[in-house]
């Protein structure tokens, strides 16, 4: 059946949204057929995307998030072809909204029964942010601890380090490695030429595909976003969830 990948993560800021577009470009790069949902209801992630035809969910009325607009996700991903993926964008404002929906309807078992895979995707990100996102895939593992997590490694905003140790040398990666179900390096290189590059790209909505052919683009930025976008590919088929 489907697999549907739900990018989960309370902390806003930290890349969420820029994981949710590189994951629906690497596994249509791969060959899939992919649907992805826009359920942020502050900001129009994978929606900016012209090219991604993503389903705009409106999560928010009156100005109160109303958890009920996620009847209509579920509609679409029940409608999804076999072997299909689902790459699923969510809010940080909207995450307990989520993952309260998901305990309501028992939404994960009645996936998993019904032949569907199911991954979490967080983002933990470097510096100031790290405490927190790290709070937040705390909770997903302990709150949802039959369904595989997928986490990203996001260091732009500083090294992911607890004085000198590792992300897999964390108390948390301890405690619940056997919930990860892949560890997701994103690429560094010099935050004035490959960073900037990729900021620029995202800031323009603008796939890799499209920036890679364009000229527009100066052609060293090309040369440098190869080299990340294979390595994006590369990290995503290895990871095994394309199915």
């Amino acid at each position: 059946m489907a697999t549907i990948h739900f990018l989960q993560q309370g902390k806003g800021g930290v890349g969420k949204s820029v994981v949710a577009s590189f994951l629906v470009q690497a596994l249509r790069q791969l060959g899939k057929e992919v649907t992805p949902f826009d359920t942020d209801p502050v900001n129009a992630s994978l929606a900016s995307y012209e090219d991604f035809k993503a389903v705009r969910i409106d999560l928010v009325k009156d100005g109160v998030v109303d958890t009920s607009a996620f009847d209509t996700m579920l509609e679409g991903i029940y409608a999804l072809a076999p072997d299909a993926h689902a790459v699923v964008d969510n809010g940080a404002s909207s995450f307990l909204a989520l993952n309260n929906y998901f305990r309501e309807i028992n939404l994960l078992r009645v996936l998993e029964e019904r032949g569907d895979t199911v991954y979490f995707h967080s983002i933990i990100m470097g510096g100031e942010s790290l405490t927190h996102t790290l709070s937040g895939l705390s909770s997903l593992a302990t709150g949802f601890p039959d369904t595989p997590i997928v986490v990203w490694l996001n260091p732009h905003d500083g090294p992911i380090r607890q004085g000198n140790l590792r992300f897999e040398e964390f108390k948390i990666y301890q405690e619940y490695h056997e919930h990860f179900h892949s560890i997701m390096h994103l690429p560094t290189g010099n935050i004035d030429t490959l960073i900037r590059d990729v900021r620029e790209l995202v800031g323009r909505h603008q796939t890799f595909e499209k920036a890679l052919v364009s000229e527009d683009v100066r052609i060293a930025t090309r040369l440098r976003l190869k080299q990340y976008w294979d390595e994006i590919v590369r990290m995503v088929a290895q990871a095994n969830i394309a199915g």
